[in-house]
């Protein structure tokens, strides 16, 4: 949480992984990325970046372009109009939802995942894009992850909270990235599951956004190895 440039590369010092994001994005905060990106390279630090709206102003376009040419990014996490638009593909990016054109669904899996699957070589990151369905892959290899309920999609910041989440598992294995992408995208996916069994009729979604972080902060070993459902897609 530590946005101000005077101390961002200090403060990454001390940290086992690092998040980017871009969600209230500033001169200043991308002064503080940069540091923070260029501190976590150089001492071997694992990178999430999370492109919160990219395409949907010039300034999320060229702060989203600098970070990928100036940082060496581990992981990236975004929905799918965000993805298509780092991948340089058709996309509609008006904020930080997905475009309804971008929804990811069993017709555009393939051609999501392709899309996804050339970034991934570009820049050397593994890519999570996620949705109704979440895509992952590293390039060679790819994923779909079957976890997950719609009310994810109506909370606020449960993308944020993921992007986190990626961060923490890739500090406990810094040079699997696809084996913890894989590995936080169930987790996540099966913490809703959790959370929305246990809404009542009288529920809404702020019940919801309680219930999940209590699902992940209580979640097992155990119940991530019996609930875990994904596909290899390639």
């Amino acid at each position: 949480m530590a946005d101000a440039p005077e101390e961002a590369a200090e403060i990454t010092s001390h940290a086992a992984a690092l998040t980017v994001n871009l969600g209230t994005l500033s001169a200043a905060r991308l002064e503080a990325m940069l540091a923070s990106g260029r501190e976590a390279n150089r001492r071997g630090i694992p990178i999430v970046l999370d492109p919160v709206g990219a395409g949907a102003s010039a300034f999320r376009q060229q702060a989203a372009d600098l970070l990928l040419k100036e940082i060496r990014i581990s992981a990236i996490r975004g929905n799918a109009s965000e993805i298509r638009y780092l991948a340089g593909a058709n996309a509609v990016c008006s904020g930080a939802d997905v475009s309804e054109a971008d929804v990811l669904s069993d017709a555009t899996r393939a051609q999501s995942l392709e899309i996804a699957a050339e970034l991934a070589r570009k820049t050397g990151a593994v890519i999570l894009m996620t949705g109704e369905q979440d895509l992952l892959t590293d390039g060679s290899s790819a994923y779909v992850i079957k976890n997950g309920h719609p009310m994810m999609s109506r909370i606020t910041g449960s993308g944020c909270m993921l992007s986190a989440m990626t961060a923490a598992y890739l500090a406990v294995r810094p040079v699997q990235h696809t084996a913890a992408a894989l590995t936080v995208l169930c987790a996540m996916g099966l913490a809703g599951e959790l959370a929305a069994a246990r809404l009542q009729p009288q529920d809404g979604n702020a019940s919801f956004r309680r219930y999940l972080t209590d699902a992940v902060y209580n979640l097992t070993e155990q119940q991530l190895k019996e609930g875990a459902s994904y596909e290899i897609f390639c």
